[in-house]
């Protein structure tokens, strides 16, 4: 497959620059992410959120001191997730914006004015270098960055340099070194107390947070085992317009190219995949599996992904995702100890099949339980950054993000190389996906559908 073979993704040689140097193995040392697995094996005490690391639940963000952010990326995920801010709590505002496309630009506008919450012109930037110009505005406090993931890495970057708080939809880049790029900018965040929230809402989400303190506090026992799955239709896509060059094209289709979204297996399962490696308390240590391509139209990736994921000490996780019209659908997680197995959001099953703990959801004004919490997840992230901000108890979720991202591309390379793929081969690997020059035009490459097989390259 060509285009995951290109190791350099842009002409521009700061980028380059930005990029290489995230090559070397100084950035792998110190990985690892706290989970329910881990905890048990070290403390028998039972721990509350902040022992365990995890958000406040909370009912909206506190107040403080005006937050104005500027959105990066103005498509239907970046308006939702600004809509999501300024829900958040009092006196968050969305000032600027920032997209390739000025369509895009004018769409969200109207979407804000329809709000009563007009975004001035002159601060609404066009084009490739637009990210910079809004982050260089010195009254802008957080950046939302919801561009196709490709470009995640480099935004995040410019963002800390610039001194700004961030939320970072997923999954937070498509390849090894955008992932590296990442988690050495997670530091400089941490290091500048820059607070980074990421678009994995499972993670704030009081059900499956509840759920996650009865696993950490032994209701299931050792986790043995475990499975992944996200099944659905397929998703959008867009058949080429007259007059659009082939970056246009991509762009505005980029949901079905691998350089741009990573294939869906990140775009979609990394969420399932993310709380698998939560509740495990670990990345896992190689991968091996298939996948192949029936009924897409469109780009170059797979339909479906099938993924054993060896967390070590013969534990694993069965990782599956498809994107066929007319199937049976289903997305979750299940994970299986040596006491019982939970579905990770709300329910504890004993061995025997019966319940052992179920999560109270909260009754409507008549007293019905509702099958649902109060405050919607996408919510609840903006809440946590605000929360961050304005009280001094920092987060920083860029790291395990990356940890997660990564790990969807370990599975996806194992399927489309027909290869078993390490932790520490994909984690070294200089596959750099894309172009070298992103830039509107002619693009020099052949976007061919992996064979599993003939190139093991990674």
């Amino acid at each position: 497959m060509k285009n995951v073979r290109m190791n350099n993704s842009m002409e521009n040689e700061s980028k380059n620059i930005n990029r290489r140097k995230f090559l070397g193995a100084g950035v792998l040392a110190g990985l690892g992410v706290a989970g329910a697995s881990a905890i048990l094996s070290s403390c028998n005490k039972e721990l509350d959120n902040h022992a365990l690391g995890l958000p406040p639940i909370l009912k909206g963000a506190p107040k403080g001191r005006k937050l104005k952010a500027g959105l990066v990326g103005v498509g239907n995920r970046g308006t939702g997730a600004a809509i999501n801010f300024i829900s958040a709590g009092p006196d968050l505002e969305i000032i600027a914006l920032a997209d390739v496309f000025q369509d895009k630009i004018d769409n969200c506008r109207q979407r804000f004015a329809s709000f009563d919450l007009p975004i001035p012109a002159e601060n609404c930037f066009v084009g490739f270098d637009a990210y910079k110009k809004l982050m260089a505005m010195p009254e802008i406090d957080v950046v939302i960055c919801a561009t196709p993931p490709q470009f995640r890495p480099e935004h995040f970057l410019e963002a800390v340099m610039n001194k700004k708080h961030c939320f970072l939809e997923k999954p937070v880049c498509v390849d090894p070194v955008g992932a590296r790029m990442m988690i050495a900018t997670a530091k400089k965040a941490e290091a500048l107390g820059l607070c980074v929230v990421t678009g994995t809402q499972r993670r704030h989400q009081e059900d499956y947070i509840e759920t996650y303190k009865q696993v950490a506090n032994g209701a299931i026992g050792k986790l043995t085992s475990a499975k992944a799955f996200w099944n659905q239709e397929h998703v959008w896509f867009r058949t080429r317009e007259e007059g659009w060059n082939d970056m246009e094209y991509m762009i505005r289709n980029w949901n079905n190219f691998c350089w741009l979204c990573g294939d869906h297996i990140l775009d979609t399962h990394v969420h399932n995949i993310d709380v698998i490696n939560w509740f495990m308390g670990k990345h896992p240590e190689k991968a091996i599996g298939y996948g192949g391509r029936a009924r897409r139209v469109t780009g170059d990736q797979y339909d479906y992904f099938s993924i054993d994921y060896d967390y070590g000490n013969g534990v694993s996780s069965h990782s599956m995702c498809r994107e066929l019209d007319s199937c049976a659908n289903g997305t979750g997680e299940i994970i299986n100890g040596t006491e019982g197995y939970t579905n990770c959001i709300n329910t504890i099953w004993n061995l025997d099949g019966s319940v052992k703990w179920k999560f109270e959801y909260p009754k409507d004004e008549n007293g019905n339980t509702m099958n649902t919490i109060k405050i919607s997840p996408y919510v609840q992230e903006h809440m946590h950054l605000v929360h961050a901000i304005r009280t001094g108890k920092y987060v920083n979720e860029a790291e395990q993000t990356a940890i997660s991202t990564l790990t969807a591309i370990m599975g996806r390379t194992a399927a489309y190389t027909g290869q078993l793929i390490t932790w520490d081969a994909i984690m070294k690997s200089d596959m750099d996906l894309g172009p070298k020059k992103i830039e509107f035009g002619p693009v020099d490459m052949v976007f061919e559908t992996p064979i599993p097989g003939t190139d093991a390259h990674i």
